[in-house]
């Protein structure tokens, strides 16, 4: 892991903005650092992340690892935000990172929690807690539910989402204070704690300033991200912590789960049809593999060939360079048939500037230049719907690709009328409540989008 693709992850991650964390992200001043075991994250006017990039490398063997890394953290800034003063115990520590993983898991999936697995897969103790129970422990669970210990029941609950942090501490602190062996009658099958319940593995995430206020902007952005959490399947008062709401089964509130997810997975969908763009504004980390006449140990061929050859041959060599970020060419359908689903859309094109190639172009009949500027879409429009204006702009400007949205209710076009865009990577989005009938017909490639939760 290199700072570059450090940057490019956290990047992602505003964009993606898992636990409404966009705006705490935005205000980080990344710093590496290997005076800390894994990340944390400083409490201080100018708020800095402090990354052991050493440690992602080890731990963290995909993106999506790396980032549960940074969601954990934050969510420990998140959490401690709310916290009293009672001191911090060894149980507190590990209920507070219980829960969190466990919302990570419940929120994110195994993709994201797969980091914990890995990391805490020879806790022998309380720290077992950490991590979503492994195949053994689940087909345990499944065929004798009534032998398994107390603690186990309690571990199933927690990835479930039916205990909450206050069961979770109190079960830390009674089982802390027990001198446990594996013949005690609490050990069943997989389900053994080491004496006293105690790890050596560093917990990840920033412990050692979890009792500090948090001050100016930082503690805004938390603020502001509470206000989107109601607090249920995490404390039993969460009202009593200022966070309120409806009580629902979910971290946050019922209505905002489905479009996040809708907006996750559109996002990935467009950066599918993204291509390189060397007047992109930000950049990358790619593999690169090149040749020069000195020997590389993983180039067998080249070392034998140099045991006969006059002259040293060339050999292979993998490494890195910097490659600009892909950008595609939006246009965006502004007819009045788009009104329904176009709030949700422009407000997803704003997160996407970076992957966007400027000008960002809107038509109805004609293609215009357009700017999302605080939230609002402004640019010039006529009314009606014509795909023809598109792909003479495609043809004459030539993008190496371009992502039309539209709602598919178009003038029909011809197969010939099409080809016009040949020469350029072109993919049509349609709309969940659009037709896709006329699209389809003149040979374009399509994808139809899932529903915008209302």
């Amino acid at each position: 892991m290199t700072p570059l693709h450090f940057e490019s992850l956290l990047q992602e991650l505003i964009d993606e903005n898992p636990f409404a964390i966009r705006a705490a992200l935005r205000i980080l001043k990344v710093e590496y650092t290997a005076t800390i075991p894994t990340l944390a994250v400083t409490c201080e006017a100018q708020p800095r992340m402090l990354v052991n990039l050493a440690f992602l490398t080890e731990h963290a063997k995909t993106e999506a690892q790396a980032k549960a890394v940074v969601a954990h953290e934050f969510l420990h800034v998140l959490l401690r935000h709310t916290e009293g003063r009672q001191p911090l115990t060894h149980a507190r520590h590990i209920a507070f990172d219980a829960v969190i993983n466990a919302i990570i898991h419940r929120q994110y999936g195994q993709a994201y929690s797969s980091m914990m697995a890995n990391y805490y897969a020879k806790a022998t103790g309380l720290q077992k807690l950490l991590r979503p129970m492994n195949t053994e422990e689940l087909e345990w669970c499944a065929a004798k539910p009534h032998s398994l210990p107390q603690w186990a029941v309690a571990w199933q609950a927690l990835y479930a989402g039916s205990i909450i942090t206050d069961d979770i501490e109190d079960l830390a602190e009674t089982l802390a204070r027990q001198a446990l062996n594996p013949s005690d009658s609490l050990a069943s099958g997989p389900f053994k704690l080491a004496p006293q319940g105690l790890d050596e593995t560093p917990l990840l995430g920033n412990h050692e300033d979890l009792s500090q206020e948090l001050e100016g902007d930082m503690a805004q952005a938390m603020e502001e991200a509470l206000k989107q959490m109601n607090g249920h399947g995490i404390w039993r008062s969460p009202g009593e912590r200022n966070i309120g709401g409806a009580m629902v089964n979910t971290l946050f509130q019922a209505d905002d789960i489905p479009l996040r997810q809708w907006e996750a997975k559109t996002l990935a969908l467009i950066k599918r049809h993204i291509t390189p763009d060397k007047h992109a504004r930000t950049q990358k980390e790619q593999a690169w593999t090149y040749r020069i006449p000195v020997l590389s140990p993983a180039d067998r061929r080249a070392f034998l060939k140099s045991q006969w050859a006059p002259f040293l041959p060339e050999s292979a060599w993998e490494g890195q360079r910097l490659v600009r970020e892909g950008t595609a060419q939006v246009y965006l359908d502004v007819s009045g048939s788009m009104d329904a689903e176009m709030p949700a859309i422009i407000a997803l094109l704003n997160r996407l500037g970076r992957y966007i190639r400027r000008p960002f172009w809107a038509f109805s009949d004609s293609v215009e230049p357009a700017l999302i500027k605080k939230g609002q879409l402004r640019t010039a429009t006529t009314g009606g719907t014509s795909m023809q204006c598109v792909l003479d702009h495609v043809a004459k400007t030539r993008p190496d690709a371009a992502i039309v949205i539209t709602d598919g209710y178009i003038e029909p076009i011809s197969r010939s009328q099409a080809a016009h865009a040949v020469g350029s990577k072109l993919h049509v989005l349609v709309t969940r409540y659009g037709n896709p009938a006329l699209i389809a017909k003149a040979g374009l490639p399509y994808t139809q989008l899932e529903k915008v939760p209302s």
